[in-house]
């Protein structure tokens, strides 16, 4: 797939990304350049390779699952800017 300068002003729109007329030549080929790279990737064979989230082997600390403290809503609530009650006041987000 190759991306043309009409497909660059259309993804910085889009991206909401104020773009001359002069950086949509380079945009376009940096852009072709990195999906060339990708389909590059994509003709490697990872048959048998796991999947993986790192190159170094590790483990995130857990913590032991047990019981809290809880219950202490005054403490859990002392610096909330408005509450009712027991619970934290929100702005309205859904109309």
């Amino acid at each position: 797939m190759a991306i043309d300068i009409s497909t660059v002003e259309r993804i910085a729109r889009l991206a909401r990304i104020g773009m001359s007329k002069d950086e949509l030549g380079p945009m376009a080929k940096e852009l072709n350049a990195i999906l060339h790279f990708v389909e590059a990737l994509n003709a490697i064979d990872t048959t048998g390779v796991p999947p993986m989230t790192s190159v170094v082997e590790a483990r995130l600390p857990e913590r032991a699952d047990a019981v809290t403290e809880g219950g202490v809503p005054e403490r859990v609530l002392r610096n909330a800017p408005d509450r009712i009650d027991d619970f934290f006041v929100v702005p309205k987000v859904v109309e």
